[in-house]
């Protein structure tokens, strides 16, 4: 693990004090010893000129480009491979496949694709704050379709990339067990879900990462419309102390998370025996290897669903570094050319991005007509002015082009969205589905909305208010949050 994170070193201060000569009387230096002393000074003081002289030279005149590129030096990508952080190949059992020398920590997801984002965000910064490695499972097709594949991590995010800028190790969990795998491991994990929840008696929070890692079974509920997550995992619940100062809703504290990590506050929280696992009724105490959570999307560090905030540590130092992998990028830019009309070879025209959520927000309006409550297209559009004004006026960016994102199903809408003039990607016109699944009309409209030079999202949607965070942080874009719920919400 020393080649983790860079250690303090610990220099020794090395003093020159001139000697003393001590006559025959005892307290008084000889006048040649000063002498003598005077010219060592004088010829340690020019050699070390000539050398500093020597040393800029070199430094400027010799290699420039060294100093020009010194804060671009790229890392070594070894030092982070996640590969070697594992014994070899995946196993059947996790263990088997685990440094005895390295301390890891994983969580399971269990929300929208956004929220398990941010879940995998918190989880790495988790990994940070305890010098662990983190292993993140794979994502759940939760908004796309039950009949569809989980996708790893990395088919999304850049892991190379992420692992060099945190220069911190990421592992996935493909690369520890074998999915093929039958064996059951038993582990012994953290409940923090139970502590945190609203209701009293609340249970571990369960997550389909756990039958597909057989870690846990998976069983139909009385009328057999769905499955349900059992897992045969051996739960402490964490002690009351891991929640967010109140008035915090349902959240932790990820240092009081990163607390059970450690072997003093470990020892403070074992105050409850662990829960026996339900398939192999085995109690077992959260491990310490392999360091284990149910659920992390609801933490934070200093007030609830911080990742909406620019100062959410979790956004901040791993959020924003979480780049999309290649092939995903470049699918999207495709997309986005032809969206646009861009000719073969032409330069994309920067863009303003907008995403108005509509379908399952009607919620938010209860007995109120969709248009009273949702942002309407002429809402949308003098937020459009605003950005194309802010971008022209701080960039110098007469931004004309406008690419929306909806969810909205209503052809009338869309056809209105066409009367502005604004454009679309036209998912099925070009057979996303058909070509490369459910999950991509979700994932490719994330990429595009993250390349806006500006960008309009929609209240209380973590999808778009990650994407705001996107726009802002890597195109220093000009970003607009439309309100929702009431009558006149969003007038100014």
């Amino acid at each position: 693990m020393s080649n983790r994170f860079d250690e303090n070193n610990d220099y020794e201060e090395l003093v020159l004090l001139p000697g003393k000569y001590n006559d025959e009387h005892g307290s008084r230096h000889s006048k040649d010893s000063v002498v003598s002393f005077r010219h060592i000074i004088a010829s340690c003081a020019a050699f070390s000129v000539s050398f500093a002289v020597t040393l800029l030279f070199f430094m400027v005149i010799i290699a420039p480009t060294q100093i020009q590129d010194l804060s671009v030096i790229p890392l070594e990508i070894d030092a982070y491979e996640g590969d070697s952080y594992v014994l070899g190949p995946p196993t059947e059992s996790f263990r088997d496949n685990l440094r005895d020398d390295v301390k890891y920590i994983t969580s399971w997801l269990n929300s929208g694709w956004t929220n398990d984002v941010m879940t995998l965000g918190n989880l790495i910064y988790l990994a940070m704050l305890t010098e662990r490695v983190p292993i993140l499972p794979r994502f759940l097709p939760t908004h796309v379709g039950g009949d569809q594949p989980y996708i790893p991590f990395s088919e999304v995010f850049d892991i190379p990339r992420l692992s060099r800028t945190l220069r911190m190790p990421i592992l996935e969990w493909d690369q520890v067990k074998d999915l093929n795998s039958t064996t059951v491991d038993e582990l012994g994990c953290w409940a923090v879900w139970p502590t945190i929840a609203y209701n009293d008696n609340t249970p571990p929070r369960g997550s389909r990462n756990i039958p597909a890692l057989k870690l846990g079974r998976r069983l139909f509920d009385v009328d057999h419309s769905a499955q349900l997550t059992v897992p045969d995992i051996s739960y402490t619940v964490a002690p009351s102390w891991v929640k967010l100062a109140p008035p915090s809703g349902a959240h932790g504290s990820l240092w009081s998370f990163a607390r059970l990590s450690f072997p003093e506050g470990r020892a403070e929280a074992m105050g409850r025996p662990p829960i026996p696992s339900p398939q192999n009724q085995v109690s077992l105490p959260p491990d310490d290897h392999l360091l284990c959570y149910d659920y992390l999307y609801f933490a934070s560090a200093d007030r609830p669903f911080e990742w909406e905030r620019d100062y959410s540590p979790a956004w901040r130092f791993v959020g924003k570094h979480m780049h999309w992998n290649g092939a995903l990028q470049k699918l999207a830019d495709d997309y986005v050319e032809r969206a646009l009309g861009v000719e073969d070879n032409g330069p994309t025209p920067p863009y303003i991005a907008v995403h108005a959520r509509r379908g399952d927000f009607s919620v938010h309006c209860k007995d109120r007509p969709i248009d009273e409550c949702l942002p309407t297209l002429s809402v949308i559009a003098r937020h459009v002015a605003e950005v194309q004004e802010e971008l022209l006026e701080r960039k110098g960016i007469n931004v004309t082009r406008v690419l929306m994102a909806s969810d909205e199903q209503d052809p009338g809408w869309w056809a209105e969205v066409r009367d502005f003039g604004w454009s679309w990607v036209d998912y099925a016109a070009e057979g996303t589905v058909e070509k490369y699944g459910k999950w991509y009309p979700v994932l490719l409209d994330a990429v595009l909305l993250s390349g806006g030079a500006g960008f309009i999202g929609t209240e209380h949607s973590t999808f778009s208010f990650v994407a705001l965070r996107r726009v802002q942080y890597w195109n220093d874009g000009a970003v607009r949050t439309m309100k929702i719920s009431r009558p006149g919400a969003d007038d100014h």
